[in-house]
């Protein structure tokens, strides 16, 4: 028995539960003929407008990452590489380079039936950087983020360089401050919209907080007993910023 992954943009259609939110299955929801799916490890992904309620059931839309918590952890991870394959597939359409309309391959995959180029969901990688100093931690306020949340330095991997040299570009640009002892936390997948989170701690080196680049409007180092607000799970800046604060990095 399947579940089903019904989307539309980054929003969900979920069963509503006693305990929470659930993925709908194949018995309760039918998805129209000829609708474009995406099946894997037991779960089917489609677009909503391309589902059909069955009978009766309290379904509700909700938000991906709002639903975080709401539903069991493996309907969460299922529904965000489902979102993601659907994302994919609605902005990939045309053949870049002959512009003819592609078709499928794979679960996982494009053709185009003239040049016979194959095309795989775009996935873009991103680093966030704990810094730390002594006991202290470096959290920042960036513009994209609400008035009062503070994150840590983060930014997208170039062209040309590692994963390494990316942090230490992305804090320099960012703060001007030099860091050093660059080290692999863990990574994450991130569906909004086709990212790869991975995530590093560093250590201060020497230099004076001063936004170089605009990107940010705020930062500090902060201390365990102070934390500023930071953001919500289950991003792995959540996670690594309540690493720290219990002492584990």
């Amino acid at each position: 028995m399947k579940r089903l992954i019904l989307a539309s943009r980054n929003e969900l259609l979920l069963v509503k539960t006693d305990s929470g939110y659930r993925l709908p299955t194949e018995h309760e929801v039918n998805v129209c003929v000829g609708a474009e799916t995406f099946s894997f490890d037991g779960y089917m992904a489609s677009s909503i407008e391309e589902a059909e309620v069955l009978y009766d059931r309290e379904l509700e839309r909700r938000g991906l990452r709002e639903s975080w918590g709401m539903m069991p952890e493996e309907h969460y991870r299922a529904a965000s590489k489902g979102i993601e394959l659907l994302n994919w597939s609605g902005a990939e359409r045309y053949c870049g380079k002959d512009g003819t309309l592609l078709v499928r391959a794979t679960e996982i995959s494009k053709r185009c039936p003239e040049c016979g180029r194959e095309y795989f969901p775009r996935l873009n990688p991103a680093i966030v950087v704990l810094v730390k100093r002594g006991e202290e931690a470096l959290l920042v306020h960036a513009s994209t983020l609400r008035r009062d949340v503070m994150a840590l330095v983060a930014g997208f991997v170039e062209t040309g360089e590692s994963l390494e040299e990316c942090v230490a570009r992305e804090v320099m640009e960012e703060t001007s401050l030099e860091i050093e002892d660059i080290r692999y936390y863990g990574s994450q997948s991130w569906p909004f919209p086709h990212q790869l989170m991975i995530g590093f701690t560093a250590r201060y080196k020497e230099g004076e907080i001063r936004f170089a680049d605009g990107e940010l409007t705020a930062g500090s180092f902060f201390t365990r007993e102070a934390p500023p607000v930071i953001p919500s799970m289950p991003s792995l800046t959540r996670i690594m910023i309540d690493a720290w604060i219990r002492g584990e990095i």
